[in-house]
């Protein structure tokens, strides 16, 4: 039951979901208002921090994706009221994780699908093959 000064929208995760160069990372940025809440992702783990330079190793991945999970735990216990995911979520397994701390933390969860309806290109080169293959995995729930 909610308090009386209790806001449903307390705490809020939101999930940034979408192919590489959709516009997750902008999109993350700009809703957590210049920094003032937490913008994580899986891409984190392979961004140099002195030089901002990204160098992806797919045998790491797993780390990446434990270190995102970590993170996101970290800035619950902290009680951050919103916390800003962005990782191409191709798969619902990769959701699963953050459906659980949601639930665990009494976080509002929100999935948010990013589409592309701009011309620049994804900041990492993903190749437009392997964005089409990724696509043919997606899977969107609408219900």
């Amino acid at each position: 039951m909610i308090q009386q000064n209790e806001n449903v929208f307390d705490l809020c995760l939101i999930l940034l979901r979408g192919l590489p160069g959709s516009g997750k990372s902008t999109l993350a940025g700009i809703l957590s208002e210049d920094g003032k809440y937490p913008c994580l992702s899986v891409d984190d783990f392979f961004t140099d921090n002195a030089t901002g330079q990204y160098n992806f190793e797919y045998d790491k991945n797993h780390f990446a994706y434990k270190q995102c999970e970590k993170q996101t735990d970290k800035q619950m216990e902290n009680k951050s009221p919103k916390i800003f995911v962005h990782n191409t979520f191709t798969f619902d397994w990769e959701i699963l994780p953050y459906i659980k701390l949601a639930a665990a933390h009494k976080y509002k969860l929100f999935v948010v699908t990013v589409e592309k309806y701009h011309q620049d290109h994804n900041i990492h080169n993903v190749t437009q093959e392997q964005i089409e293959k990724m696509a043919q995995k997606y899977n969107v729930r609408l219900y």
